[in-house]
């Protein structure tokens, strides 16, 4: 099982009812195998759903607990400066579960040497707004990837809060693993 494979695991594993994403190389792994795990063809699933903005995301699957269910989102961590408005003001603010699994830039094999000015204080930042942060990378198995997402969405369901994984899955030479 591929770490991409994990996380789409983890995040139907959590009960969640439906998945918005934006779209990404980096995160495409991971949209293919929720895609896939889902039943759906062609690229297509009618639970996951590609977004324009990472705070469209957030209102939109965070709006997802209104109907009693889970919603997640699936993003890369440069993201939430845009994401973090409707993370602080409406799912904490309204006490909405949301599972939000973000893969990680700027680390091992990062070949935008722009981006670590946002992803480096990312998990710094969302602590500083109250939002619990589980951090996973390759020194933990699939395996553990996959129950740690479920986990998280559990989590959020329980405390009626949003939980972010983030999930650092590249490789050294570029490549997702």
């Amino acid at each position: 099982m591929t770490y991409a494979e994990a996380v789409a695991d983890g995040i139907w594993a959590a009960g969640t009812a439906r998945v918005g994403y934006i779209p990404s190389v980096s995160v495409a792994p991971v949209v293919d195998s929720l895609v896939a795990t889902d039943g759906g063809a062609d690229g297509v699933s009618p639970r996951v759903t590609p977004l324009s903005r990472e705070e469209e995301a957030i209102g939109v699957m965070g709006a997802v607990a209104f109907t009693g269910e889970l919603g997640a989102v699936v993003m890369q961590d440069n993201g939430f400066g845009n994401a973090l408005t409707a993370l602080a003001t409406f799912t904490s603010s309204y006490h909405l579960p949301l599972l939000v699994f973000a893969n990680t830039r700027g680390s091992l094999g990062e070949y935008n040497s722009m981006i670590h000015s946002i992803s480096q204080p990312v998990p710094a930042l969302l602590r500083a707004v109250g939002l619990p942060v589980v951090e996973l990378d390759r020194r933990s198995s699939a395996d553990d990837w996959r129950d740690t997402v479920k986990e998280a969405g559990v989590h959020a369901v329980m405390t009626y809060r949003p939980v972010v994984v983030l999930g650092s899955f590249w490789n050294t030479d570029g490549k997702a693993a």
